[in-house]
């Protein structure tokens, strides 16, 4: 009996059944990666600047140097009424333009036909025109007073601009349209804070539908104010196009008008 004991004993322990052991947690499924999103555009913010090019580079990452030949006049874009406006080239530019899905569609760009003597500028306009006609992914980022325009081409080069406010933006609305003739030599008129001033002489005038003056102008008066865009040179009479706006609270010391240079219309050397 004693020896049966002994037998079931090691049976007994053997089916006693093992202690578990700590078994590792399988790892948790890691959460799919988030695509990038891409900026949105925002159409509303493209008629409110003057998008000047700060940067330009092919699909590989390498500068653009074409596009920056004139460093103190960078490539500027506009855009108003669904026409796209391109300055500081050699010729202005300019086309239709239609937005879709994220997209910027840019018609057949027409340009003026001037020479430029210097042959980087003049390359200016193909390089650029080569680069905005067709289709091309447009990016905004509104940040404080400089937003931000991307464009990138079919061939992923990348042009960002830089926004600087328009004349409407910054008055808070349209101007009006005014034509005002300069005369070719200023006078001496009174300010109480500048001494020794001198002032443009202007009048304003008018044209009819058809581009033709009419009525009679009245006489040169000192003008006290500027125009924005437009530097007067001695002995040169001009016409220019002007938009004309109404400046709210403006400085005790200042005018409640702002002038604007839209264009020159007519130029004449009057020096003797």
């Amino acid at each position: 009996m004693k020896r049966l004991l002994l037998l079931a004993l090691p049976l007994a322990l053997a089916g006693c059944p093992k202690p578990a052991e700590d078994t590792p947690a399988p790892p948790a499924a890691s959460a799919p990666a988030t695509a990038a999103v891409a900026p949105a555009a925002d159409p509303a913010l493209l008629p409110k600047y003057h998008w000047r090019l700060s940067s330009a580079t092919d699909a590989r990452g390498r500068r653009l140097d074409a596009l920056f030949v004139q460093p103190d006049k960078p490539v500027t874009l506009e855009f108003r009424d669904g026409r796209l406006g391109i300055a500081n080239t050699c010729n202005r530019m300019g086309g239709s333009y239609t937005l879709a899905d994220g997209s910027l569609t840019a018609g057949r760009l027409m340009s003026t036909k001037m020479a430029c003597a210097d042959a980087k500028v003049m390359a200016l306009d193909d390089e650029v025109g080569r680069r905005l006609e067709g289709t091309l992914t447009l990016a905004t980022v509104a940040t404080g007073d400089a937003p931000a325009l991307t464009l990138t081409t079919a061939g992923g080069d990348t042009l960002s601009f830089t926004g600087e406010p328009t004349a409407e933006t910054r008055f808070g609305g349209p101007g009006e349209r005014v034509f005002l003739e300069v005369a070719a030599d200023t006078k001496p008129c009174n300010h109480p804070l500048i001494p020794d001033m001198q002032c443009l002489q202007v009048r304003e005038i008018q044209y009819d539908d058809k581009g033709l003056k009419v009525g009679t102008p009245g006489e040169f008066q000192h003008f006290y104010d500027s125009i924005e865009g437009y530097k007067h040179e001695p002995g040169i009479r001009n016409v220019l196009r002007v938009d004309r706006y109404a400046v709210k609270n403006p400085p005790a010391d200042a005018s409640n008008r702002a002038y604007v240079l839209d264009m020159v219309v007519e130029s004449a050397n009057e020096k003797k």
